[in-house]
């Protein structure tokens, strides 16, 4: 190894403002990149959200074509790519149940460390499911070693083989409260401080249940005249949310703010989050907002691994009307906010305490 840093291999979809990937660079930001450094390969073409700070990092980022596990161009790609390769000595997929395709071809080039990484409690049930869950098989024949980021993304993934819990840590200091932030947001979004604000942060697609949480906001307009819904993301469905919005007549009452760099300022804006997910791997954003003082409302489908504090995350059930939930977020929008960043550090999600714990792993396992 020398002086310079040992190089894992990050394996991603690419590094757009998900989930997964802002959990990745929480880590990426806090290791101690003197000894290990973070490089990406990413199946897309195009700049993502998070490429350009990965290169400020001291990353490299490699390419290849859309996963595809029945296409020979993108498994001959692969291959090639880890003979052109031999330096990584570990490799971390985040590819949920196609984790195993790049460790398959890892193994065979002699890559000693490969990690598989769960991120997701389910899939969306497409065409794709199917070859999903053949694939999903695979991971433990090709992984040294499972990671999740829960303890049902680790059960549904791996099937009854023993995995390790990676917390998606995160930075909570810069969560804390502060009423001069939620004024300079509500400012800059047009919104009146007397305003109720339901706010939730998630992509645009079908797991996020967008068109339940549309609903939700709608029965809550019909009670709280004055309210707004704050939506952080992008993806998919946008168009299709955008044009239910318009049927209800509530577009004008709905905030699209798209994809944020911020949503630690954002969330200040909020009085209530809502989370009405059909699946979660964990649900950081659910962990953000409590390190935010939030209150949050989230489904019964939302792992209660999520749970970071005292009396700030509510359960209902997706088979409760959306006027169920309203009444819910009336019920809330009461709440006094606090720093509850403490508790989100004292209860194992600090992300430099984790970051710490990752890179040891790495440096321990490195041959």
């Amino acid at each position: 190894m020398g002086d310079s840093p040992i190089r894992v291999l990050q394996v991603v979809t690419q590094m757009t403002r998900g989930g997964l990937e802002t959990m990745l660079m929480n880590y990426y930001r806090h290791i101690d990149r003197t000894k290990v450094q973070f490089d990406f390969l990413e199946h897309r073409s195009y700049m993502a959200d998070y490429d350009e700070e990965i290169l400020t990092l001291g990353g490299r980022i490699h390419r290849l074509p859309r996963l595809n596990p029945l296409s020979r161009e993108y498994l001959t790609a692969l291959d090639r790519f880890f003979a052109d390769h031999p330096e990584y000595r570990i490799v971390h997929s985040h590819l949920d149940c196609m984790a195993g395709i790049p460790l398959k071809a890892a193994q065979k080039h002699g890559v000693p460390m490969r990690i598989a990484h769960a991120h997701s409690s389910s899939q969306n049930k497409n065409l794709k499911y199917p070859i999903k869950l053949i694939c999903r098989q695979s991971i433990p024949r090709y992984a040294t070693d499972l990671f999740a980021c829960g303890q049902e993304a680790g059960r549904w993934m791996f099937r009854g083989h023993d995995f390790t819990v990676l917390n998606n840590a995160i930075e909570a200091e810069k969560y804390v409260y502060d009423e001069s932030i939620r004024a300079e947001v509500r400012q800059e979004f047009g919104i009146d401080p007397q305003v109720l604000v339901m706010g939730h942060v998630g992509r645009f697609s079908p797991e996020k249940n967008h068109k339940f949480l549309i609903n939700v906001f709608y029965s809550l307009a019909q009670k709280h005249t004055d309210s707004r819904l704050l939506l952080v993301g992008s993806g998919p469905l946008e168009t299709e949310i955008r044009e239910q919005c318009n049927k209800l007549g509530i577009e004008d009452r709905v905030i699209f703010a798209g994809i944020r760099s911020d949503v630690n300022r954002i969330l200040q804006a909020m009085d209530v989050f809502v989370l009405p997910s059909l699946y979660e791997g964990l649900g950081i954003v659910a962990v953000e907002a409590q390190a935010a003082g939030l209150p949050c409302i989230a489904s019964d489908r939302v792992p209660e691994e999520c749970v970071r504090t005292n009396g700030l995350v509510h359960f209902l059930s997706l088979k409760e009307t959306p006027d169920r939930w309203a009444q819910e977020v009336l019920q809330q929008m009461l709440f006094k906010r606090t720093d509850r960043s403490s508790e989100i550090r004292r209860n194992e999600y600090d992300i430099r305490e984790n970051a710490k714990w990752l890179q040891d792993f790495y440096l321990t396992h490195w041959n």
